[in-house]
């Protein structure tokens, strides 16, 4: 199971569980795009490979979140990430992160951990980005337990490898193995996201919520009347959780970053070409 534990149970133990995607559900944006800058500051990509991604992430956006095009992108970012050392991007991570996350944590996702850790209820933050981008995050949140995808390394360098891949019925499956473990009742867990690719893990729980829906959510949430959440005011993590420690993003398996970092890089160069 690729869960990490982020706190120890209360008193009796929790008596169930909350599950929420990071990007655009937790968050306002991509997790991954947050750090785009930072990333292409530290040197860490070359302009092919910007634009190699960015072709990439265009054929995504414009086909759609499904089985094909999605590894399509999980196959970019091997060879993207393949040779980077893991030094250099725990450091910028560690630098940047109490400055690119803020302000986008939903404001209403608060209140909803807050309530949720009211009624004796796990926080679990399940995202398809890097492990150690999300723990640091997580972290701030106040959840419990982390799922996320891991990036193999060797030698200090990520290998390209992808060992576990949080996505779709991937993040179904982990859920039943945690909950298996904990002895929770899916029945009673909850389960949050905005995107119609992470219906496995909408499905798999008995609570399950729509957070400012794609199309698709938004029509399969309505016809099986699951609750719909707009969540929109943001509040900034410094704010809320206090200033980050650096020490606590020491390390970092790289996951969806590498691709909306080149995305961002080539979108930008493409806005600075239309203009000259």
């Amino acid at each position: 199971m690729n869960d990490v534990a982020l706190s120890t149970p209360p008193d009796g133990g929790w008596g169930s569980a909350a599950f929420f995607d990071l990007d655009k559900t937790l968050l306002a944006q991509s997790s991954s795009l947050a750090f785009a800058r930072p990333f292409y500051r530290g040197g860490l990509m070359g302009r092919r490979a910007a634009a190699r991604s960015a072709y990439a992430q265009l054929i995504f956006s414009l086909s759609g979140a499904n089985e094909r095009t999605t590894e399509g992108l999980r196959r970019e970012l091997s060879r993207l990430v393949t040779g980077w050392p893991v030094e250099t991007v725990q450091r910028i991570v560690a630098e940047a992160i109490d400055t690119v996350v803020d302000p986008l944590l939903h404001a209403e996702a608060v209140e909803v951990i807050d309530e949720h850790r009211a009624a004796g209820r796990a926080i679990v933050v399940i995202s398809a980005s890097g492990s150690d981008v999300v723990e640091p995050i997580a972290a701030r949140l106040g959840a419990d337990f982390v799922v996320a995808s891991q990036l193999a390394t060797r030698d200090g360098r990520y290998t390209g490898a992808i060992s576990f891949y949080a996505y779709g019925e991937a993040k179904a499956e982990a859920i039943r193995s945690l909950v298996s473990a904990q002895g929770w009742d899916l029945a009673t867990c909850h389960a949050y996201s905005d995107s119609s690719t992470d219906l496995p893990m909408l499905e798999v729980v008995g609570q399950p919520h729509a957070v400012n829906p794609d199309a698709l959510l938004r029509t399969i949430a309505e016809q099986r009347h699951w609750p719909i959440h707009k969540w929109h005011r943001t509040v900034s993590l410094r704010d809320r959780f206090g200033k980050v420690d650096p020490r606590a993003a020491t390390t970092v398996a790289l996951g969806v970053v590498a691709l909306s970092v080149a995305v961002s890089v080539a979108r930008s160069r493409a806005r600075r070409r239309a203009l000259g």
